[in-house]
């Protein structure tokens, strides 16, 4: 089999037991099974919850806290806790444990995305397996936004993997909750996250977890638009990363859309964005479709107050369908005065700058538009 690399997420719900421990033989158990993977030759990042539950207890919390100190205290203990039993374990089977803790914030600025990738580069390059969880001691909105769903994904992407496997108490995501329905049919493949998908996925997981299939819809959302294949399956499933890999694990597989450069992720993902330009089917088309460049003479509306340079959303004009995100060569003021214009008027308004509105190489389609 090839080598591959994969993204590992590990919910809290699969990390402790009903009290809100830490479970220590079931992380040992599942980490055993990263060990495997990388004995097959794969490249392996693992992304862990359970820092909040394996520390709230230790500082005399009878249950999860609700208050965001309080989380953000017990991360602080329970993080020291994880790491220590990972690097135990892997340290075992003879692979060496590496600590990375990041925020949303990491993302979202284009320097530290590029320290973040290379950094995983060089780590999976020398054999090591790198362990990361949000920074919740000191993130606030992290805490709020999902058991680590989102950050697998972020990761996945970032980092090109071949697959993102996202371990829960759940095997797949299904039409309806089968713990309170039993007529529930779970959904062995999704091509295309849709609308009336996403509506399915509604709710938290457990009582120790943060997270539940919404969050999880979404991680598989953002990661299979980037190119990579996901699959949601249990944690309790015997030897479910193996399977995984083979794609014979029980649970909902998605569909990898088509990849793009690093450059172009960070644009597509995660960075910030100004304004909104609309254009019309023509200029669509060419866009997306013929891989052309966008002109003046497409656009039809500009929303926002930006500069040239920064990223903006392209929508066709008349919809709510966001097309993708591009950087533009005219400020929002510019692009008011040439829109609609054929190039030669426009370059005569401006001759010193580009042509395109935004460039070929400065576009990323996305075939499904992800939250922000």
């Amino acid at each position: 089999m090839a080598r591959k690399t994969i993204v590992v997420k590990i919910g809290t719900s699969s990390l402790t037991e009903k009290s809100g421990r830490l479970d220590i033989a079931r992380l040992r158990a599942l980490t055993a099974q990263v060990a495997r993977l990388r004995d097959a030759g794969h490249q392996v990042i693992m992304v862990t919850s359970a820092a909040i539950a394996a520390g709230y207890s230790l500082l005399g919390y009878r249950e999860r806290p609700v208050s965001v100190p309080a989380k953000q205290a017990s991360a602080a203990v329970g993080q020291g806790l994880l790491m220590e039993e990972y690097a135990r374990c892997l340290s075992e089977h003879g692979y060496v444990a590496a600590q990375i803790l990041l925020t949303r914030a990491d993302f979202s600025d284009r320097r530290r995305y590029h320290n973040a990738f290379s950094a995983l580069e060089v780590l999976l390059s020398r054999g090591a397996v790198p362990i990361i969880n949000e920074n919740d001691t000191v993130s606030i909105a992290e805490l709020k936004l999902g058991d680590n769903d989102m950050l697998s994904a972020q990761v996945a992407a970032m980092m090109h993997a071949d697959l993102l496997c996202l371990l829960t108490d759940m095997d797949g995501l299904y039409t309806a909750d089968p713990r309170t329905r039993p007529d529930a049919e779970r959904i062995p493949y999704v091509e295309r996250v849709t609308p009336e998908l996403e509506r399915l996925a509604t709710g938290a997981g457990t009582a120790n977890g943060t997270g539940g299939m919404a969050t999880k819809l979404e991680g598989a959302k953002l990661a299979s638009g980037a190119g990579v294949a996901v699959v949601i399956c249990s944690s309790r499933e015997p030897d479910v990363l193996a399977k995984a890999v083979e794609g014979t694990a029980r649970g909902t597989y998605f569909k990898a859309g088509s990849g793009m450069k690093t450059r172009l992720q960070w644009m597509a993902f995660y960075a910030p964005t100004r304004g909104n330009v609309y254009i019309d089917s023509g200029a669509a088309e060419a866009l997306c479709a013929r891989g052309r460049s966008l002109l003046p003479a497409g656009v039809r509306a500009v929303e926002g107050d930006f500069a040239a340079g920064d990223v903006v959303k392209v929508y066709k004009s008349g919809t709510d369908i966001c097309l993708g995100r591009g950087t533009v060569n005219y400020s929002a003021a510019e692009l008011r005065e040439i829109m609609g214009l054929t190039s030669a008027a426009a370059a005569a308004r401006y001759p010193d700058r580009p042509a395109e509105v935004i460039h070929q190489d400065n576009y990323a389609h996305m075939e499904q538009e992800v939250s922000e």
